[in-house]
């Protein structure tokens, strides 16, 4: 699971190197574009979580037949809420931008790009879900393969289509959302081959082809809870970025190198906390409890380990780091405020990560919805606009509240946590 996340990192780094060289409108395109997507995230993750915890408490009870049934279930589910979403976001880009605090020239250059992304969501959305199923059933390393596939196939043909090398056409930053859908369109064939194939521990034949209200409602209750979880802190980033836009491009530029690189080196920790997550589902359905509370601390520990040694490299050398993306005088300090202020909380977001993802893979999806709502809603976005706002600390004060409110949700998800409730959740 960490390599798999750590070639997700790989790409989300190698695609804003090839636009930062496209300049700040550009960088700051992708920033709204992905701040919107963050939505679809939320949906994509949500069915995700469902899936996972279904597919995990299944396969503990060695029930093939009802973890292949979950991931048919899960799959239609994706598909029908991505849909209405990708028409809306494909007719509506250059509105959605506008809103967004977006420039003249920006909505101008960018609209293609947003367009291709919002109304190709269905591959996001199918990635990432059928990944969790594979994820669930403890076939982490199929998962793996999938984004590998897809992310190296993005990662060359994203200087082909944005520089336009060879034969193919030069298309600015409208190429990026093109090679990036086209990876990952490839890499939700490859998954839907391997699911039918018959070599993993899911597998889904003709007679699985069928919806089944029951587990579908099931299904869709958890994910219900886990879309407005995971909604709840993507839709703080849309509003962190409509305050940064207040500032120019430059900074919402430096900003959106900054979180790339910082979502660099988090994507592998999702890797050890996915992990626990499929731990925790798959001892709960053994009845083992003992157990999955013993993999939660002990991923945490890993993780602290990992995100410590990551957290000196971004506070000492935060201006060679993002030097090598952008040597833009009004772009750079912004970046490097970005990577050193949030760098400060790694050590609380590597236990507060564990323990998120741990719930869910328990089933109890509604205990870090409350806490997300309270850490984000009410304690990130409020601080964020006063320190910024009303202090005059500018774009420093959004990134200072970003490290305080994942700092807080890490030290309240471990005090929840200890009171051991979810060890009941039923599934």
């Amino acid at each position: 699971m960490v390599a798999e996340m750590v070639m997700e990192s790989v790409f989300a780094i190698a695609d804003i190197f090839w636009v930062s060289k496209l300049g700040a409108d550009s960088v700051a395109t992708v920033g709204i574009t992905e701040s919107m997507l963050a939505l679809i995230y939320a949906v994509a993750i949500g069915v995700s979580i469902g899936a996972t915890a279904t597919v995990a408490r299944r396969t503990g009870e060695k029930d093939p037949e009802g973890a292949a049934s979950a991931a048919v279930q899960a799959i239609a589910l994706g598909i029908a809420l991505a849909i209405p979403i990708g028409i809306t976001g494909a007719l509506l880009a250059p509105r959605l931008l506008t809103y967004m605090g977006g420039s003249p020239t920006l909505v101008a250059t960018g609209s293609r790009y947003t367009a291709i992304m919002l109304g190709g969501n269905v591959v996001i959305m199918l990635l990432f879900l059928i990944n969790a199923i594979f994820r669930g059933a403890g076939d982490a390393a199929i998962a793996m393969r999938v984004l590998w596939f897809a992310h190296i196939l993005n990662i060359v043909l994203g200087p082909c289509f944005i520089f336009g090398l060879g034969p193919f056409p030069k298309l600015g930053v409208t190429g990026a959302a093109l090679a990036t859908t086209i990876g990952r369109g490839s890499g939700v064939l490859f998954q839907l081959w391997t699911l039918g194939r018959g070599r993993g521990r899911v597998v889904i034949r003709r007679r699985h082809l069928k919806l089944d209200p029951a587990v579908m409602l099931r299904m869709l209750k958890l994910s219900g809870n886990a879309m407005f979880q995971v909604l709840i802190g993507t839709a703080s980033w849309i509003g962190l970025v409509r305050i940064i836009s207040g500032f120019g491009s430059a900074a919402l530029a430096g900003y959106t190198i900054g979180i790339r690189i910082i979502v660099f080196a988090l994507l592998p920790s999702w890797g050890m906390s996915n992990a626990a997550a499929t731990m925790v589902g798959q001892a709960l359905g053994a009845r083992k409890p003992e157990r999955a509370e013993r993999a939660v601390w002990k991923a945490g520990l890993y993780n602290l380990m990992f995100l410590g040694s990551v957290q000196v490299i971004f506070i000492l050398f935060p201006t060679q780091i993002i030097g090598l993306f952008t040597h833009d005088p009004n772009v750079l300090p912004y970046g490097v405020d970005t990577l050193r202020i949030v760098a400060c909380g790694f050590l609380f977001y590597a236990f507060g990560m564990v323990l998120t993802q741990s719930f869910n893979g328990a089933g109890d999806t509604w205990t870090p919805t409350i806490i997300n709502l309270f850490v984000f809603w009410l304690w990130e976005l409020p601080l964020a606009y006063v320190l910024a706002i009303v202090f005059g600390l500018g774009p420093r004060g959004v990134f200072l509240a970003i490290t305080i409110a994942f700092s807080s949700l890490a030290v309240v998800s471990a005090l929840v946590f200890r009171r051991g409730k979810w060890k009941g959740k039923a599934v």
